[in-house]
């Protein structure tokens, strides 16, 4: 059953078709791979859907429900999140007190920070329950101390997933990072995924994760669609591999 569709989606940027008439589905309790080169349109397309960007033409269907013109808030209350290529947190908090803020944005808390923060931290984790201590040893990360660029992307999932999302957006998180920390990474990330139920897109250039770790790979090339199926059906697609296979494992 799919959880999410695109019909006819479209997105210009002057004279280019950074998204040309898109037909996007990702299914329930899925973990989808987005690749292809860079210009390819995926990333605009999470910006459409994610409420980023607004789409010229066409339609979001999500839940059954249309979510083409929702705002970015609305689109994470009805269950849209997302994490970025680039990991933004606040490096003078705890791991623990990023997904905390997290939880208070998701609970319209944002306004009582003050009043929070003059409160004890057992006194304000106690008000959020156990789940920031949950998502912790999801990611297999501290409160305290330094983490590095490995710990970081898996700390901004962890702040993603504090969304409570129904479909989860990942971009690229496995760049940046050596490669003995992106097996880890992606055993982690997969694992919250497949025990929690969400479904996860996952933009990826790295050909091993992509193939290793993904249920169905969607390709695009110049903002269109240019395959869907199963990593053994794109792997054995000639189109994909003459088109695509080399440019994204060369980046």
């Amino acid at each position: 059953m799919s959880l999410l569709v695109t019909t006819e989606l479209v997105k210009w940027f002057g004279e280019t078709h950074a998204v040309d008439h898109v037909n996007f589905t990702v299914k329930e309790s899925e973990v989808l791979a987005l690749i292809g080169s860079n210009g390819a349109g995926k990333t605009t397309l999470v910006n459409l859907i994610s409420g980023l960007f607004r789409p010229d033409e066409g339609q979001i269907i999500f839940r059954d429900r249309d979510v083409t013109h929702q705002s970015v808030h609305g689109r994470i209350k009805a269950g849209i999140a997302r994490s970025f290529q680039l990991v933004n947190l606040f490096d003078q908090l705890t791991a623990l007190d990023n997904v905390a803020l997290t939880i208070f944005s998701r609970e319209g808390k944002i306004a009582n920070l003050v009043a929070l923060a003059a409160s004890d931290a057992a006194g304000q984790h106690a008000r959020l329950g156990v789940e920031p201590e949950q998502l912790q040893d999801l990611v297999g990360l501290v409160p305290d101390g330094g983490v590095s660029q490995g710990e970081r992307k898996l700390l901004d999932v962890a702040v993603a997933y504090a969304l409570k999302p129904k479909l989860l957006f990942l971009d690229e998180p496995t760049s940046g990072v050596s490669t003995r920390e992106k097996a880890p990474i992606m055993d982690t990330v997969t694992s919250v995924v497949r025990s929690t139920g969400i479904s996860a897109a996952i933009i990826e250039h790295d050909m091993d994760v992509v193939f290793n770790y993904s249920d169905r790979i969607v390709a695009m090339h110049q903002g269109a669609i240019l395959a869907d199926g199963t990593p053994d059906e794109i792997r054995r697609n000639e189109t994909v591999t003459t088109t695509l296979i080399g440019t994204t494992e060369t980046r």
